[in-house]
């Protein structure tokens, strides 16, 4: 099992940062892959950013140039997203996610509003 935690999100206005924060219960260098979902309001649960464990990374189109998804090689337990040039379309419930065994887990998710 692997739980996660994530943290960061808040209000920001149109062109700020952000930077969300995944803290997980193991090593993530265990786990298959680490990525970061997002789901807006009446919207279905989307892909924002991966990174495998051997260090791949894929990004959404929407987010491409904008967002870096990072590892902490430090800790080895913790997964960023770094998020620049926000648009007010990336206002979300933005959640953590691993895969790993064949088993998808989540955490309890962090909003992130962009104002116009």
């Amino acid at each position: 099992q692997v739980q996660l935690v994530e943290s960061g999100g808040g209000l920001v206005q149109a062109g700020g940062s952000l930077r969300l924060s995944c803290a997980a219960s193991r090593s993530i260098f265990s786990i298959n892959s680490m990525g970061w979902y997002r789901q807006a309001p009446g919207k279905q649960r989307e892909l924002v950013a991966v990174v495998t464990s051997g260090g791949s990374t894929n990004y959404a189109d929407s987010v491409k140039g904008r967002f870096t998804i990072s590892r902490d090689n430090a800790n080895k337990n913790r997964v960023y997203l770094q998020m620049n040039a926000l648009k007010p379309e990336d206002t979300a419930v933005y959640y953590c996610n691993a895969l790993t065994g064949g088993y998808n887990y989540w955490g309890q998710g962090t909003q992130v509003t962009v104002s116009s």
